[in-house]
């Protein structure tokens, strides 16, 4: 295990204060832990897993593909028998290939243009085999982001983005998404993403506990902060339903008279709040199907304008609220000028 340095910890504090670990609420474990490494899944499934990315930091991830990470037992203070507590961590959020340059996520997880050029996706963040230390991926798996195609965030709806990456990948297939209709209650579901921001993991076991007519449905998906952008496939289609966004809490605080630590929360699969699954239908006329080209209006990436910092124009088409919130960025950014 690669050992962190101080830097790389606030490195690390700074990525799990943004979107995918703690924006839209965390995620736990319901009936038993249905998570597995990728060496531990079936060929279909990892299968599945070579077209998942893992977004990081652009400072995470070095020219040669070395990743930054921390010790996943360590930074998080994890009681011993936590499953996973000897791995990495640093990834934020999850993502899947659903186009040659296309990659779909939770619209958390990155909110503007600027947010775009600030990571990377990676493909092959995964154990590959029992006792593997992945802090290093070919860097021809590493890409960068050319645009924000779309996007949207409504905290109790539809939260969901979709990113062209720079350059089409070639050596992954895209994967298909359901577009023929809604889950209903009670399909069987399995998760592939990066919990915590740990290597990419494959959970089983789960099915779909209600759907909602806000363009989302409820699973009981063993899944964690990091896991947002996940996809989540119909087990028997092997198609993909949904993006994971939100759910329950993750850890709590285990005390004993002389020591404390923390621990996945855990509950009966009947039990708690369920993990909020964004609907792929949102995004299906803006996904091509295969040899088709996309036709979505997109947004070229943005870097910092030296005047106007970080604000990002909404464009033709916003909201009076965007609109607004533009406006409260700009004074601020001038107002901030010396």
């Amino acid at each position: 295990m690669k050992k962190a340095t101080t830097g790389t910890l606030a490195l690390l504090a700074a990525v799990f204060s943004v979107a995918g670990a703690s924006a839209q609420g965390e995620k736990g474990i319901y009936g038993g832990d249905d998570r597995q490494d990728y060496y531990q899944a079936s060929e279909a499934r990892r299968k599945l897993a070579d077209s998942t990315v893992a977004f990081f930091k652009a400072a995470q991830v070095a020219p040669d593909g070395r990743l930054a990470l921390a010790n996943y037992g360590e930074k998080l203070d994890l009681c011993k028998g936590e499953a996973f507590r000897d791995q990495p961590i640093g990834a934020f959020c999850s993502g899947t290939l659903v186009a040659p340059d296309l990659v779909m996520t939770a619209g958390h997880c990155i909110k503007s243009n600027y947010d775009c050029s600030e990571a990377k996706m990676v493909f092959g963040y995964a154990v590959k085999s029992a006792g593997a230390n992945p802090d290093r991926v070919d860097p021809s798996d590493v890409y960068s982001c050319k645009s924000l195609v779309v996007r949207d965030q409504d905290d109790s709806g539809p939260d969901y983005a979709l990113i062209r990456l720079d350059r089409p990948v070639t050596n992954r297939e895209p994967l298909p998404i359901n577009r023929a209709g809604k889950v209903t209650e009670g399909t069987r579901l399995f998760v592939i993403g990066h919990p915590v921001g740990l290597p990419v993991k494959v959970a089983g076991g789960a099915s779909v506990r209600r759907v909602s007519f806000l363009d989302y449905f409820t699973a009981n998906l063993d899944t964690y902060g990091g896991n947002s952008g996940s996809a989540v496939f119909n087990e028997a289609t092997g198609l993909i339903e949904g993006i994971l966004v939100r759910g329950g809490k993750d850890f709590e605080l285990k005390k004993s008279l002389f020591s404390k630590c923390n621990i996945s929360v855990k509950v009966a699969d009947s039990e708690g709040r369920g993990e909020d699954v964004t609907s792929v239908s949102v995004l299906a006329r803006h996904i091509p199907l295969p040899g088709q080209e996309a036709l979505p209006v997109e947004t070229p990436v943005q870097t910092p304008n030296p005047i106007l910092g970080n604000c990002t124009d909404p464009g033709p088409g916003a909201t009076i609220e965007q609109l607004m919130a533009y406006v409260d960025c700009l004074t601020s950014q001038l107002n901030s000028k010396p």
